[in-house]
């Protein structure tokens, strides 16, 4: 299958994952061996990394050099919080540009406030970030994000955590349609049919998180969104039947003793 290309970086896997939630570093590294995902999103405010001498780093149990570590913004509600958190991420693995911008504004939702994340995106772009942003599934702000040159769009489905699944597909289709960069739907996920419904609308990819660390089996459920992600794009290739109405017999009239 074709490889995601995200920037100047490709992948294998369409399946991306966070690193929160778990009961431990273990089940963390554990559960994302399982799920395949060769992108790993670190909220960087939250999960050390390095910037907190003596306490456990996670890169202790997710290597660098077989992970592609995306630190994310998680947490920050002002456009200064978000840039300073990206540059400190930067300076901590080594020059790393690619980030996951979040611009929270919103405590209870954690939706997007996407004023001061549109102005964050065209400040770290500007600096040589290559910007995944979390945003609304707002087809217009979704485009200027495109165009300010993020790459790759990152469209809640639903109330990050919230496990209810694709709750408009339909905007999803439409920023589909009218993106020219990978289109990564990035929360409200719960199981593993809802990844698929995701890469069958023609996604690019999915980042989850809870779904696979509030499962009773973590690891397990890794195992099936791995699976799910990958039925959902082969699916989406290879294009389904047209739906109908009525019943379509399978066999041809052709030839029927009657």
């Amino acid at each position: 299958m074709e490889k995601l290309v995200v920037g100047s970086r490709e992948f294998s896997s369409r399946l991306l994952v966070g690193t929160g939630k778990y009961k431990d570093f273990q089940e963390t590294q554990d559960a994302i061996v399982a799920s395949g995902a060769e992108v790993v999103t670190v909220a960087i405010r939250r999960t050390n990394i390095g910037q907190n001498k003596g306490e456990p780093n996670l890169l202790d149990f997710l290597n660098p050099e077989e992970f592609i570590i995306l630190p994310n913004t998680a947490g920050c509600y002002s456009v200064d919080d978000a840039v300073r958190t990206c540059n400190l991420a930067r300076e901590l693995l080594d020059g790393h540009n690619l980030v996951k911008l979040e611009v929270l504004g919103d405590e209870k939702t954690l939706f997007p406030n996407m004023t001061q994340t549109l102005e964050a995106a065209k400040i770290l772009v500007e600096d040589n970030f290559e910007v995944m942003v979390y945003c609304t599934d707002d087809p217009i702000l979704c485009k200027e994000l495109d165009d300010i040159g993020c790459v790759s769009i990152m469209p809640l489905a639903a109330p990050i955590g919230s496990g209810l699944g694709i709750t408009n597909p339909y905007n999803i289709e439409i920023i589909l349609e009218n993106s020219n960069k990978p289109v990564i739907v990035d929360a409200g996920v719960g199981t593993a049919s809802d990844a698929t419904i995701a890469m069958e609308l023609g996604c690019d990819g999915v980042l989850m998180n809870t779904a696979i660390a509030e499962a009773k089996n973590p690891i397990l459920m890794a195992s099936a969104m791995k699976k799910a992600i990958e039925s959902g794009r082969e699916a989406f290739l290879a294009g389904r039947m047209k739906k109908r109405l009525y019943a379509s017999k399978s066999s041809p009239e052709d030839g029927v003793i009657r």
